[in-house]
């Protein structure tokens, strides 16, 4: 989810100094030490200039049988679904089938505020309906087939959380309302729209919005979350997430997408400008990955035990794309040896050797945190010589020592780091810190 050079030995010679630029032995190190001590199974692709010039694979898609993963295999991914649902409904928009200003009361008037939430609203998350995945009963139907008259009953029982533009806030179902949405607008089902504006005009070949159970036959990927072993996880019936989150990818058709997208091969240049346009952390379809410098724009997804992730670096014409079926070693690890692949930057890989801390300092650790900065207290205790972290209203897990003051949870991306002499942890996330002190 993109490029075109005026001549042919530009684009050859731009390859070949990048291909000489480009560390692939540092990603075969990281995915070889994955693949070692059982720590993912998934797949990456790294193009430029729409060139593949990174791929691989490790783990399984099918562990009952040890059917293995290729460069080939298909995932779930998740909410970059919504990235190829914005770009159909804009290309709706230049075919003169829908505008950004229409109001969904003449689709959907039994939702709340329907008279003043527009597409573009639905696009940029700033609709202000209720997010039908954030409540606790989502658990007990999302295995079970439901048609657009029940979904859209779901999504208005739910009705709104704030006032239509007032703020954005992250929601499933303004991407599923935008689905049919576009079924009325074409008269067709969402798998022959995507079919007839993206994926035959691309060339994806193993790309699709995916039916309601995993085909192992069609080489897709069943997701496993691991608890001792890695367990197979329980599929969600992908009539209910529609363009929110059906589409089944490999990652090497994603940086196809992702490459045609902003090359204009899909849609116009103002079409795009507008999907790149943030406000309040929100584009339309699209988000802002830049930092340190370096502008990228992209989308992740999750659904059961999938995690994806993808972006596109507009001035290094640089796609690069990650599907999991199941990891206990995080995504945005990945993510980042990818990019320090390219940009030439420090990334430490990791050995997964456990480091034995005396359970007298572990002793020093344990106690309750609470931090000002966010709304959760944290509690640490010392099991048998290894430390606990278990957060208010969420599971516990098991921490492992990088060093004798810093210990980390990989699966969730989360590292502590304590300082017993001033009673203070402090939790870093997602590039963001947070102070706690003991209670």
């Amino acid at each position: 989810m993109k490029k075109i050079f005026i001549l042919s030995f530009l684009s050859l010679a731009t390859l070949t100094a990048f291909s000489q630029s480009f560390n692939a032995q540092k990603l075969d190190s990281l995915f070889q030490v994955l693949k070692k001590k059982d720590k993912f199974m998934g797949s990456i692709a790294i193009s430029q200039n729409g060139k593949t010039i990174y791929s691989n694979a490790i783990g399984y898609s099918d562990l009952a049988s040890s059917k293995q993963a290729t460069a080939a295999t298909k995932y779930r991914i998740g909410s970059i679904s919504k990235m190829f649902t914005a770009t159909l409904v804009f290309k709706a928009i230049e075919e003169k089938k829908l505008s950004l200003d229409i109001t969904i009361d003449r689709y959907f008037p039994q939702i709340e505020n329907s008279k003043k939430i527009t597409i573009g609203n639905l696009l940029n998350h700033r609709s202000g309906i209720h997010n039908f995945t954030d409540d606790s009963e989502y658990l007990t139907y999302n295995t079970q087939p439901k048609t657009e008259q029940e979904m859209v009953e779901i999504i208005a029982r739910g009705k709104s959380d704030f006032q239509p533009d007032s703020k954005g806030k992250y929601s499933n179902s303004n991407y599923l309302l935008l689905s049919y949405i576009l079924q009325k607008a074409y008269k067709k089902d969402y798998a022959s729209i995507l079919n007839e504006k993206i994926l035959k005009p691309v060339g994806l070949k193993n790309t699709y919005s995916g039916t309601r159970k995993t085909n192992i036959l069609s080489n897709e990927s069943y997701s496993y979350h691991f608890k001792n072993q890695w367990i197979k996880e329980d599929e969600t019936d992908l009539s209910i997430p529609m363009g929110a989150g059906a589409v089944i990818a490999s990652p090497t058709d994603l940086t196809t997408f992702i490459t045609s997208l902003f090359a204009q091969k899909i849609i116009n240049q103002s079409s795009l400008a507008l999907m790149k346009t943030i406000k309040n952390g929100y584009g339309m379809g699209l988000f802002d990955l830049s930092h340190s410098g370096t502008e990228s724009f992209g989308h992740d997804g999750v659904i059961d035990g999938f995690q994806s992730v993808m972006a596109y670096y507009p001035k290094e014409k640089l796609a690069i794309a990650v599907s999991s079926n199941g990891l206990i070693y995080p995504i945005p690890n990945i993510f980042a040896c990818a990019e320090s692949s390219y940009f030439n930057k420090p990334f430490a890989i990791p050995t997964f050797e456990k480091l034995a801390i005396a359970s007298e300092i572990l002793d020093t650790y344990a106690g309750t945190y609470a931090s000002t900065q966010i709304p959760i207290k944290i509690n640490i205790t010392n099991k048998e010589a290894e430390l606990f972290a278990q957060a208010t209203g969420q599971t516990g897990f098991v921490l492992e020592a990088a060093s004798p003051t810093i210990f980390k949870f990989d699966q969730a991306g989360i590292v502590l780091e304590f300082k017993p002499e001033h009673k203070q942890m402090t939790l870093k996330q997602g590039g963001k810190e947070f102070l706690f002190k003991k209670d």
